[in-house]
């Protein structure tokens, strides 16, 4: 059963893969047996640690500093997935940005910023390395809860991550038959570098692990395995499916 979960012989793309849930999959799939490019735009520090560690442990990762909201960036990656031995057998997009303000202090600046790498740039990756996909291959869009739930200063946000799982699905139906399975992995909150830009983090983050069953947050480690058994052999006829990591914390209760 466990050569089921195994990411031996696989290559997989990450992007956004040197920090917070990018980074604990990176390693997670590295450590599965996969080959894994981690792809990165900001945090040269971050990126070079991954790399360090990766190199201790003797796991195969590479680094590819893209910023996939523009062509040249698209065209790295590219590239990169082009020169795979075996093709690609997974992508699993975690890249993601966004401006956290109420409606009123937001512009169009802002939801086109947020909406180019969240959404657009997901959809013209997935359109440029398609033919690259190995049979079987696995596509993960990693969102958030606040593509269903309303958060404070969240709306664009999670206007883009909506868009994104709307898109996912769509991909679901129409590259299933080529052997591309898609599937949406929502975690809940985790305590990543990235709550450092929302309004009130840290009481926020105290109400969520109040009202989560498991009395905790869900670490990025755990989000990072749920990532592989989508990535996986075990998960070969989950398609189009969204899967939520999240202690519990959505239940109506």
């Amino acid at each position: 059963m466990s050569q089921a979960f195994s990411l031996k012989g696989k290559n997989v793309l990450v992007t956004g893969g040197t920090r917070g849930i990018g980074h604990a999959i990176s390693l997670q799939f590295a450590r599965a047996g996969a080959t894994v490019i981690a792809n990165y735009v900001r945090g040269q520090k971050t990126a070079e640690a991954l790399l360090a560690q990766a190199q201790e442990e003797k796991l195969h990762i590479t680094l590819c500093r893209a910023d996939l909201t523009l062509a040249r960036g698209l065209g790295s990656l590219e590239e990169a997935v082009a020169g795979l031995n075996g093709g690609l057998h997974g992508l699993v997009y975690c890249g993601a940005t966004g401006v956290h303000k109420t409606f009123e202090g937001l512009t169009l600046r802002h939801f086109d910023w947020t909406f180019a790498l969240n959404v657009r740039a997901f959809f013209e990756l997935v359109r440029r390395i398609l033919p690259r996909f190995a049979p079987g291959a696995s596509i993960v869009a990693v969102t958030s809860q606040g593509a269903l739930r309303v958060v404070p200063s969240y709306s664009v946000v999670g206007a883009s991550k909506g868009a994104l799982e709307a898109l996912a699905r769509h991909l679901a139906v129409e590259l299933a038959p080529r052997g591309i399975r898609v599937n949406i992995l929502a975690p809940g909150a985790v305590a990543t570098e990235s709550w450092a830009s929302m309004p009130d983090a840290q009481d926020r983050l105290a109400e969520l692990t109040r009202r989560t069953p498991v009395g905790r947050l869900v670490t990025p480690e755990e989000v990072a395995q749920a990532a592989q058994f989508l990535c996986s052999d075990a998960a070969r006829t989950v398609i189009g499916h969204t899967l939520v990591v999240d202690g519990g914390a959505g239940l109506p209760v």
